[in-house]
C-alpha cells in the first residue's frame, strides 16, 4: 500500500524560499524577470544573450580542473561591475566566484568588446546626414548641425607613472574623455586616451573627426562650448551678444548642444562605474580607457533599443561642465557665425 505524504502550507512556503535562495549563480537570466535583468545589469535580456554569443568563443581556457568559468558567468560580472561601481569582491562573493577570477573576467571581456563592438560611428553617405540634421533642426531650429561636442572627466585612482598629469582642473585625477554625440544622446565619436589635464581644445585639435572637417570631407557644422576654437565648421556662443539675433543664437545655440550634456548624464546613471559615486576606476589608464569606451559602446545599443534607465534622480540626466574660454590664435569662424545669425536669427 503506498505511503502518502502530508504536506503543510507552510512546508511549501518553505520548500519555496529554499529554492529561491539556491538558485543557479550561474544563470541570472533564469532567476530574474525583464525588469529586474534590466536593473542589475542595464541591458535586456536579448542584448546580454548577444554578447555572449561573440565572447564566448575567446573566453574558453584550458584549465586541469573539472570546468572553467563560462562565459556567460564573465560576463554577467562585467556588466554587474559597469553598472554598479562596486568593489569587485563584493558582488564576486554574491556570484560565487573569486576576486581574482572576476578581475581576469572583466579584463577580458572588456578586451573582447573593444576589438569587436563598432557601433559608434559619425554619420556618413546623405541619408544618414540628412536624418541627422533633421533631428537636431528639430530641437531649435538650428541648421546644419553633425553633432554636439564636448568633454566629461571620468575619475581614476593616481597612476603610477607622470601621475601629475591626470589631476584635472577640479583637483582630482581623471582621464579626460571628448564625445560627439547625435540629437538622440547616441555616440558618434568617442575620444578616450588622454590625462585629466588635456584641454578640451587640445583633444579636439589631435581627433580624427577634426582632420576630416580641416580638410572639407565633412559637410555641415559642429556645435561647442568656449571651451573650443570658433572654426567654420565648429561653432561657439557668441560670448557678450549684443543684438537680439546674438542671443536667439545662443539660446538656439545653447537648447541644440545640450544633447551631449544629457548623454553624459544618462552614461554615468546608467554604468555607475564612470560615477564620481562610484567611486573612481582602480586600474591603469589604458585599462580605464577601454572601459569608458565599451560603456559609451553599450550605452550606443540601450540608445538603439530604448532601454529605461532606472532609479536615478533627474538632475542626474544632465551633467553641468565648467566652461573655460578658449583663448588660443585660431578663431577665424567668425564670419560664419555671423553669417548664419543674419540669416537665421536677425
Amino acid at each position: 500500500m503506498a505511503a502518502f505524504m502530508i504536506v503543510t502550507d507552510e512546508q511549501v512556503r518553505r520548500n519555496l524560499r529554499r529554492q529561491r535562495v539556491f538558485r543557479d549563480r550561474q544563470n541570472p537570466l533564469d532567476a530574474y524577470d525583464d525588469i529586474d535583468i534590466i536593473h542589475r545589469y542595464r541591458l535586456d535580456r536579448m542584448t546580454i544573450i548577444s554578447i555572449i554569443d561573440i565572447v564566448q568563443d575567446r573566453l574558453e581556457r584550458l584549465t586541469k580542473r573539472s570546468a572553467s568559468l563560462p562565459a556567460s558567468l564573465q560576463v554577467f560580472a562585467t556588466l554587474r561591475f559597469l553598472a554598479s561601481g562596486s568593489q569587485q569582491r563584493v558582488f564576486g562573493d554574491t556570484m560565487g566566484i573569486s576576486k581574482s577570477s572576476v578581475c581576469r573576467s572583466i579584463d577580458d571581456v572588456i578586451n573582447i568588446l573593444c576589438r569587436t563592438m563598432n557601433n559608434i560611428k559619425f554619420p556618413t553617405g546623405d541619408a544618414e546626414t540628412t536624418r541627422t540634421k533633421v533631428g537636431f533642426h528639430a530641437i531649435a531650429g538650428f541648421p546644419n548641425v553633425l553633432g554636439a561636442i564636448d568633454g566629461t572627466h571620468i575619475p581614476i585612482t593616481a597612476p603610477t607613472t607622470d601621475e601629475h598629469l591626470y589631476v584635472c582642473r577640479k583637483g582630482y585625477h581623471s582621464i579626460n574623455v571628448q564625445a560627439i554625440a547625435d540629437c538622440d544622446m547616441k555616440f558618434l565619436s568617442i575620444v578616450s586616451k588622454w590625462p585629466g589635464s588635456t584641454h578640451d581644445a587640445f583633444i579636439w585639435a589631435n581627433c580624427s573627426i577634426a582632420q576630416k572637417f580641416e580638410n572639407g570631407q565633412m559637410n555641415g557644422w559642429i556645435l561647442g562650448d568656449s571651451g573650443y576654437p570658433l572654426r567654420p565648421w565648429l561653432l561657439t556662443p557668441v560670448g557678450n551678444p549684443t543684438s537680439r539675433g546674438e542671443e536667439r543664437y545662443n539660446g538656439s545655440h545653447r537648447r541644440t548642444r545640450v544633447v551631449v550634456e544629457q548623454a553624459f548624464g544618462v552614461l554615468k546613471s546608467r554604468f555607475r562605474c564612470l560615477h564620481k559615486t562610484g567611486g573612481a576606476l582602480e586600474y591603469t589608464p589604458a585599462k580605464c580607457c577601454k572601459i569608458v569606451y565599451v560603456c559609451c559602446q553599450l550605452h550606443n545599443i540601450c540608445i538603439d533599443k530604448r532601454i529605461p534607465v532606472f532609479e536615478e534622480p533627474e538632475e542626474a540626466l544632465v551633467e553641468a561642465q565648467d566652461e573655460v574660454t578658449y583663448q588660443g590664435p585660431v578663431n577665424d569662424g567668425k564670419t560664419t557665425r555671423e553669417q548664419l545669425i543674419r540669416q537665421r536669427f536677425a
